[in-house]
């Protein structure tokens, strides 16, 4: 299997990591604006939060496991510190207004791993 046909398998997990957070910060949002009333389903964001850290984890794995100088593995280096803010949100506590700082912290490691997934660039 060539190099540039295995790089493929990795860039769905960095677009479902980057749909999961997308729709985590969109829900936040609209909860935060009092568009959408999550009272009775406050369990969603907490779920949507669940399937950004499990899916921009595969992501990382899957990015790494494709081998040195390859898409994969660039886009994995790229998402990782990612971590650190994803880490930190449940500890910040969710009434104040570092939650969706500390929360938007990650957007550019996600749009750079997603971006650098879709490359077809090997380095030589």
């Amino acid at each position: 299997m060539s190099r540039r046909h295995s790089n493929r398998h990795a860039s769905p997990l960095f677009l479902v990591a980057t749909a999961a957070y997308t729709a985590n910060c969109a829900l936040g949002a609209s909860v935060a604006a009092r568009l959408i009333d999550t009272s009775r389903f406050r369990w969603l964001h907490h779920a949507l939060y669940i399937a950004t850290c499990a899916t921009s984890a595969f992501a990382v794995v899957a990015g790494w496991s494709r081998g040195p100088r390859t898409a994969g593995r660039r886009a994995a280096v790229a998402l990782l510190p990612a971590a650190a803010p994803l880490a930190a949100i449940p500890y910040l506590g969710t009434h104040s207004r570092r939650h969706p700082l500390v929360a938007l912290a990650a957007a550019p490691f996600l749009i750079a791993g997603l971006v650098l997934s879709r490359s077809t660039i090997d380095r030589k």
